[in-house]
């Protein structure tokens, strides 16, 4: 694996970079980076996939500009990154925010994608109350720090239960989190309560796609990924049972299963990927 950074929209960009063949773009969601993908990397890379794994700006080891970013923003930068790259399409596999992030990507730049996977995310945008809580939250990390946003986000994203069954899962998670700067922290934050409304356009999206959900999500329960599948017309749903939120690390076996069978259909690669499937 290559780590590589280039300076992108104002701020210096940083992304993995794996294999070889059709290329996969992973979008980590909030407020965590790019490290979260890695069981999705290497079930990828065996399969004879490119991988390319960005953290968004502001997260994980990328910069960010002193403004603030939105959910454009961090799609204008991915599709910097693909002509960089000097790629004409790849899949995107986004989660959570990266989700609305891929989302808007189908939206606007439909043609850099030849499939689509949405994983514990939601097409509806934030009402009032959730969106004030996002405010304030941002202004609480101003404030007080990436503690101040970590904090209430670890009892969604590693529920007590799984911390005392998964406690070094917990402590990996909470350290990306603490890891953040403020200001993408802030940025994330403000970025997703003010997303556009998808629901409208879900039908206009042609490319394959998959629907992930997880059914004890607490921060985006599975009726959400149930409407996405619904909206867009011939996708693919897999509700992951006895996970959470970080379905792809808690599950990471189901997770994978369904993310290679589908793009065993729809993109596929020169080897056969039977092996790793039965391994799943």
């Amino acid at each position: 694996m290559i780590t590589r950074k280039a300076l992108i929209g104002g701020s210096q960009l940083v992304w993995d970079e794996v294999g070889s063949g059709p290329s996969v773009l992973l979008i980590h969601g909030f407020p965590l980076c790019r490290a979260l993908w890695r069981p999705q990397v290497t079930a990828l890379t065996a399969a004879g996939y490119h991988v390319i794994v960005p953290d968004l700006r502001g997260f994980g080891d990328s910069d960010t500009d002193s403004g603030i970013a939105s959910i454009g923003r961090y799609t204008d930068d991915l599709v910097e990154l693909i002509d960089l790259l000097e790629l004409e399409k790849v899949v995107g596999v986004g989660m959570s925010m990266g989700g609305y992030v891929l989302l808007d990507l189908c939206r606007r730049f439909a043609s850099r994608l030849s499939a689509a996977v949405f994983a514990v995310t939601r097409c509806l945008p934030d009402d009032d109350q959730g969106k004030q809580r996002r405010y304030q939250l941002a202004r609480d990390a101003q404030l007080h720090g990436p503690q101040a946003v970590a904090d209430p986000f670890l009892d969604v994203l590693v529920p007590e239960a799984l911390r005392k069954s998964r406690p070094k899962l917990a402590e990996e998670v909470y350290g990306w989190m603490v890891s953040t700067s403020t200001l993408g922290l802030a940025s994330g934050l403000l970025a997703m309560a003010d997303r556009a409304d998808a629901t409208g356009w879900l039908g206009e999206i042609k490319i394959p796609s998959l629907v992930i959900g997880a059914a004890d999500d607490l921060a985006i329960p599975p009726e959400h990924s149930k409407m996405i599948s619904e909206g867009i017309r011939d996708s693919r749903l897999t509700i992951i049972p006895d996970a959470g939120h970080l379905a792809n690390l808690e599950s990471p076996t189901a997770f994978n299963r369904a993310l290679l069978m589908f793009l065993r259909d729809t993109t596929p690669t020169l080897l056969n990927t039977d092996d790793i499937l039965c391994d799943c």
